[in-house]
Formats: structure tokens, sequence, C-alpha cells
């Protein structure tokens, strides 16, 4: 039976590093994006860059609960079973609180985007982690969600509870035998930071995301590690 790494927004970024790294390894991968054409444009490289790897893909816009339920569902009418799961999908708006519209409408996109899209995949696939008694959820957090920053806004409330949802799994799912690990990854060369007047080498690479996640994946079943902090090694920008 496959036993499956599920990671979502996988066509771009952390997201993209992390399939190729567990493709690489031989291991099939679910993954999903808002663009069809993004997700043809990834089964292409794939094709190409690793051959022979199984990648299923399904068009979704994880901010919507409905193509959350649409994304699970597809996920679990696979031959197989979730082993890996990465909640990768995220937005990124800047500003201050100050500024954002009264009608709150940017908190609840950086909400549904950031939090509630890891809540609605998370809920639908952990019966059978906790049946099987093994797993691994990872959880894309961000330096954002431990420390307040002055153009955080709405961003950060989502990250830090985002944050707290993946301490809250850990607790739960100790005794299940469910491993959960918070990823906080610092400023990385993405397209949320296109058209920044700085050199790459300041920035974390996508690849080293990656390449943290697969190792902490890789120890034994008796040890998990809680929190992968991972910050440019100049520091935060």
């Amino acid at each position: 039976m496959e036993k499956y790494v599920v990671v979502t927004g996988g066509t771009k970024g952390i997201g993209r590093a992390i399939v190729l790294r567990f493709l690489r390894a031989g291991r099939p991968v679910v993954t999903c994006a808002r663009s069809a054409s993004d997700l043809v444009e990834l089964q292409t490289a794939t094709s190409r860059e690793v051959p022979g790897a199984v990648l299923h893909t399904l068009p979704a816009d994880l901010s919507k609960q409905e193509d959350c339920r649409r994304f699970t569902d597809f996920v679990l009418g696979l031959e197989g079973e979730v082993d890996v799961l990465v909640n990768n999908t995220g937005a990124f708006l800047p500003g201050r609180l100050q500024d954002e519209p009264v009608d709150g409408s940017q908190l609840r996109q950086m909400l549904a985007a950031n939090l509630l899209s890891a809540y609605d995949v998370t809920l639908p696939l952990l019966p059978g982690l906790i049946a099987r008694r093994q797993g691994h959820i990872f959880t894309i957090c961000s330096t954002a969600s431990i420390t307040a920053y002055p153009n955080g806004g709405s961003y950060g409330i989502a990250k830090h509870a985002l944050y707290g949802l993946t301490r809250n799994l850990r607790e739960e799912l100790k005794e299940h035998n469910v491993r959960v690990t918070a990823v906080l990854p610092g400023a990385t060369l993405t397209a949320s930071w296109a058209g920044v007047d700085l050199p790459a080498e300041r920035f974390i690479q996508s690849d080293d995301i990656a390449e943290a996640i697969f190792s902490t994946y890789s120890l034994s079943p008796h040890a998990v590690v809680e929190e992968l902090l991972i910050r440019p090694q100049l520091g935060d920008i």
C-alpha cells in the first residue's frame, strides 16, 4: 500500500522544494495549488527531473473551506494512506493593523489562507493517522509566529494562531504516536520577496527548508523535533 506525502501549495517556493525532495527519495506525493497551469508545469518539471516519480495533483484554493474538503476527499480517495502531511499553504500581506480595512476583511483573508487552510485539511486526515498510530504533520509557520514585527499586521496574527494550532496538535497526538513539527523559517527566497533589493545570499534557500524537513522526518519514530527555527545566517531581514 502506498504511503503518501501530502504537501499543500506545492508549485512554488518552499512547497515545491518539499515536493521535489520527497519525490527524489522515491516517495509518492499529493499536492494542490490554486493554478491548474502551475500544477501542469510542476508535473512536467517532475517528469524531467525525477523520472518515474508518482505525483498526484488537484487544483484547489485552500482559503475556501469547500476546496479543502474537495482536496482531502481526493487524498482519501487514493489507494493508500497518508504518512506525511505538510501544511504549507499561506499568503502574505504586509501592513499595520491601524491601516487595514475597518471591516476586518484583511484579517479574515489572512486567517483563511494561513490558519483555516491547515485546520480544514488536517482534521479530515487525522482519523487515519490516529488509527494507524503513525505519521508526521509539519506546519510551515514563520518567525512571525513567535516575533511581532512592526509591519506584520493580520499576517502576524494568523501565523501566531497557526503556531498555536501546531502546538496543540503536538500535545493531543503524542499518545497516538503521531509526530508534529512546527517549521519556523525566517526570510526565504520566494515570490513573496519579489522586487526587494537584497542579494540572494541574504535569504534562506527553499531547498534548505525542504532538507531540514526531510531530515526531521527521517529520525526514528522514538524522537520528534517539535520546532525547526531557521533564520538567514546574518539574521532576520
